[in-house]
């Protein structure tokens, strides 16, 4: 089988498709690319020359099996192709894990060791009234919402049932799974196809794009139908639940459950040719506490049911509605989130791998009252005769917790203005909306409470600020209350819009911002972007990632009065230079922000200003953001662009006059000048292990104890080094209030699991070869990967060599090989953060969201020390005795260096390709690298 792409782009914008293909699919790649794309005539002008050199890169890379042209190629561009062609190997298609799959518009894999995979329930009709209500009125446009809503949410996979008596399910499943395949950020996920009807389950599979699931099949109609329905749903693409229903019904026992999973398993299976993981059993799971003495033991029989099917059907996965467990409790909303808690618990040690569940009916199994979790096990595990009567009187004697009372301060007794202000300043949301509706009802328009209290208070905080009397933590905590307020205000300035026929537009002006292509960094940008907001500005955040036609585009659509683009990894400046030049071939007349941990006013002078003629400035701070953006927008923004060019033309001129007396030497005279050691009988230290480790889910509460802190100060723009900086007159108090809140949210990260931190590490032998590179061996010692490394070519004093990493690996001997070693690693602190990120995005609050980044990227750094520190004691152990504390680690008193790809030592970003190979970082922790060598998670070291 070869699947590839032809027709309708050239080579270049098919690059990173048939790049996907190449490294996602294990069939053969094709590619018909045409000579680019036509002219305002309908020509393609591309020469078999440069059409050929784009093609070439498919080749190179290895990417594809067969390569031709399409629209535009001739005979002369084919022949200039077979000739390329002729100086590479065709591609080997790799060998995937058989994982797992689904997909709606984006790839969702299930990875050994995952977590539970989250399947949103609100949007079927038998288990929410809410839905079902809106359905059955036909408002679709309210109920993609709750489609929307399930996604932002964090289900991974959402469940969509029509099977109500009065309407037609059939063409309702078609009309509403037609309307989410027009909404991109519902229908990038996976879709269960849910139904008793299987007209309905048929119809809805021709509607979905991507590989959807359909819930359900069974044996209850006999072997025929079941075989029927298994056959079409696998030739529709899809996966399949199956019941543990027979011609008998439904399985109620672990011996009923497990003879009726294996005879569907061997049918699929060995009849059907199915794949094991497109199996997904629902076994069952049954309400307790019923009082009937039969229905004691459905939980215990359902998780053991799922044991059993992960160990003796290979492949297959278990899923069950987790809400059919607490039926018993309808209305007793505390006693239900506690028994789906602590069944989901139990169920996933036993290996379930999915549920249809409602997040919001789900507590933290740690956070259950432990006389309520004592009773509630006694009814799922069958511990007790009277388990249910326990349970039911102690339910009884329950209500749902009120929220803490809260102490009211003198300042709640001060005018609707002035408790508002106090608020803004304070960062205190605690009272927000009832405040702002008393101000709504005190003003004539909404929008007046936005231009008169709401911007009052935060000019004092823009004063503060800018006055030093204020730092950034406390800015974002007063732009968390103020975000909070318009949430609250924007549905009545809506309406009043509406009503009025006006369109009102305060702001200062628009800025839009976003973190370049292929770098997935943005604590820095968040923070100027709340930082301007304070100051009235809009924003308009496009987010990581962001193509340069996205911006550009964005920019016009929404004519926006500045740009601000950020990165942080060096390749993000040659993509800040290719914006800023598209911006000058598309005559723009928008000024553009430079900022993000690598950029400086050095390189934007000599690289990014050049490019664009109609203002190019770096911004060193968020502090510095207002005052820019002020000039650029203000009555003298001309004379401000006018000084910037002029300064930054001085310092290009600087720069190439330093350049010029430089005094590099030729790449040759720096081998020669290599730093030389003595190798004879030297003998290595050898690890415990050549090959890889992974530690999956590692102790947070471990890695706390190894945070540099200092850094995190530094994220925020407070100077100082910890734990001094809290003795430092000027930034003394807002350091230590940011620092209780961090301990706060750190210890919440931990009992709570918010993120998963995972890693892996490797060890090889390897020699030094071509006085620049490192040939690492395998098992049988044949070459497997080399290292390239650069070498100084800066002219050095007497005595002092042109360093290269290979410098410090034994150089290969002929007929001599593993004569050193080498150790390799990835470690990240970054999975699932997103879930977290989304909840305080949705709250408005960009103060818990940049501190959990920040908090999270401080853990992975701490992660890779840890590491390091077990590597040199256990793993290679080459300094066993090794006793230093928390200040010489971050000192680097111990023996052994971790060069990172993208730094001084290892500055070639690509050699993260190497390394993520040796390791498949990929599959063994989750991490990735974009397409310019950027790690996500974000919060990844390697």
């Amino acid at each position: 089988l070869s699947v590839g792409l032809n027709c309708a782009l050239g080579a270049k914008q098919l690059k990173e498709h048939i790049q996907t293909l190449a490294l996602k699919t294990d069939f053969y790649v094709s590619a018909y690319p045409n000579a680019g794309l036509p002219n305002a005539f309908g020509e393609y002008d591309e020469t078999p020359e440069s059409n050929g050199n784009d093609v070439e890169e498919f080749l190179k890379n290895n990417w594809v099996n067969i390569i031709g042209g399409c629209c535009g190629t001739t005979p002369d561009h084919i022949k200039y192709i077979a000739d390329i062609a002729k100086k590479y190997p065709p591609r080997i298609p790799p060998v995937l894990p058989k994982l797992p799959a689904y997909s709606g518009l984006e790839q969702f894999e299930i990875f050994e060791e995952a977590n539970f995979v989250n399947v949103g329930e609100r949007t079927n009709i038998t288990g929410s009234k809410q839905f079902k209500r809106l359905i059955t009125e036909e408002k679709y446009d309210e109920a993609l919402i709750v489609a929307r809503q399930q996604v932002e949410n964090g289900a991974q996979i959402i469940d969509v049932n029509m099977d109500e008596g009065m309407i037609d399910s059939k063409n309702v499943m078609e009309t509403f799974l037609n309307l989410i395949a027009a909404e991109p950020d519902i229908s990038k996920v996976p879709l269960m196809i849910d139904s008793s009807k299987w007209e309905v389950i048929h119809a809805g599979l021709k509607c979905v794009q991507g590989k959807s699931i359909v819930n359900s099949i069974s044996l209850k109609e006999g072997e025929t139908i079941f075989k029927q329905h298994a056959t079409e749903a696998k030739r529709l693409g899809a996966a399949i639940i199956v019941m543990a229903f027979d011609e008998e019904g439904q399985a109620t026992t672990f011996e009923k459950r497990i003879a009726i999973c294996t005879r569907a398993y061997k049918i699929l299976v060995d009849e059907l040719h199915f794949n094991p993981t497109d199996i997904i059993f629902d076994p069952n799971i049954l309400t307790v506490a019923t009082g009937i003495e039969e229905h004691n033991n459905y939980a215990v029989d359902f998780i053991k049911t799922t044991k059993w099917i992960k160990e003796n059907l290979p492949g297959a996965l278990v899923s069950g509605g987790v809400s059919n467990i607490s039926f018993s409790f309808q209305g007793n909303n505390t006693v239900r989130e506690a028994m789906h808690s602590a069944f989901l618990y139990h169920a996933i040690k036993a290996g379930m791998d999915m549920g249809i569940v409602n997040a919001g009916m789900i507590d933290i199994y740690e956070n259950i009252p432990k006389d309520l979790l004592e009773k509630v096990e006694d009814v799922l595990l069958n511990r007790r005769a009277d388990a249910t009567e326990n349970l039911v009187t102690f339910a009884e004697t329950l209500k749902k917790k009120d929220r803490a009372e809260t102490v009211i301060d003198e300042w709640r007794n001060k005018i609707v203005e002035e408790r508002l202000s106090y608020a803004l300043m304070k960062g205190i949301t605690d009272f927000i909306e009832t405040d702002i509706e008393e101000a709504r009802m005190k003003y004539d328009k909404p929008l007046g409470v936005i231009e008169g209290p709401l911007m009052a208070g935060m000019n004092i905080v823009g004063d503060l600020f800018g006055s030093g009397k204020m730092f950034l933590p406390q800015v974002v905590k007063s732009a968390r209350v103020m975000k909070k307020a318009v949430a609250y205000l924007q549905p009545f300035i809506e309406a009043e819009k509406v009503k009025n026929n006006t369109v009102s537009n305060n702001s200062q002006g628009k800025v839009l911002m976003a973190t370049v292509k292929g770098d997935v960094h943005d604590i820095g940008k968040n923070i100027v972007g709340v930082v301007l907001a304070c100051n009235n500005y809009e924003i308009i955040d496009l987010g990581v990632m962001v193509s340069a036609d996205k911006i550009l585009n964005t920019a016009i659509e929404n004519n926006v009065d500045i740009i601000g683009l950020s990165g942080l990894i060096t390749p993000s400046l040659d993509e800040m230079v290719h914006v800023a030049n598209e911006m000058e071939k598309r005559n723009m007349q928008i000024p553009l922000l430079i900022g993000g941990a690598t950029t400086s006013r050095t390189h934007t002078a000599v690289k990014i200003a050049p490019q664009y003629s109609k203002g190019v400035v770096h911004v060193t701070d968020a502090s510095r953001s207002v005052t820019i953006a002020g000039k650029l927008l203000g009555a003298e923004k001309n004379k401000f662009i006018a000084e910037i060019k002029n300064e930054y033309a001085i310092l290009n001129e600087s720069h190439k006059y330093k350049q010029s007396f430089k005094g590099y030497i030729s790449l040759e005279d720096a081998r020669k000048n290599k730093f030389k050691i003595n190798w004879t009988n030297y003998i290595p230290p050898k690890p415990t292990f050549t090959g890889t480790k992974v530690f999956e889910d590692y102790s947070l509460e471990e890695l706390s104890k190894y945070i540099d802190w200092t850094p995190f100060f530094q994220t925020w723009e407070l100077a100082g080094k910890y734990p001094e900086i809290f003795e430092d007159e000027i930034v003394g108090d807002a350091a230590k209030k940011l620092f209780d809140d961090a301990q706060e949210m750190l210890q919440k990260i931990i009992s709570e699991k918010w993120i998963k931190a995972n890693a892996v590490i490797g060890f090889y032998e390897c020699n030094s070869i071509n006085d620049d590179d490192i040939i690492i061996y395998d098992e049988e010692n044949n070459i497997m990967e080399t290292l390239h490394h650069i070498r100084q070519q800066n002219k050095k004093a007497d005595n002092q060599g042109n360093l290269c990493l290979a410098d410090f690996i034994s150089p290969a001997i002929e007929g001599g090989v593993g004569s050193d070693f080498i150790g390799v690693f990835a470690v990240t602190a970054g999975i699932g953060i997103e879930t977290k990120i989304k909840e305080f995005e949705l709250q408005h609050d960009d103060y818990s969201s940049i501190l959990l980044k920040a908090l999270a990227d401080r853990l992975a750094e701490a992660f890779a020390e840890r590491m390091h520190e077990r590597v040199r004691k256990e793993f290679w152990g080459y300094d066993k005795n090794e006793n230093l504390n928390s200040e010489e680690l971050i000192s680097e008193k111990y023996i052994g260096i971790r060069p990172a790809p993208g730094y001084p030592a290892c500055p070639d970003h690509t050699e993260k390709v190497t390394l993520f190979k040796l390791l498949d970082v990929k599959n063994n922790i989750g991490m990735e690298l974009t397409e310019s060598m950027a790690m996500y998670p974000a919060s990844s070291v390697s």
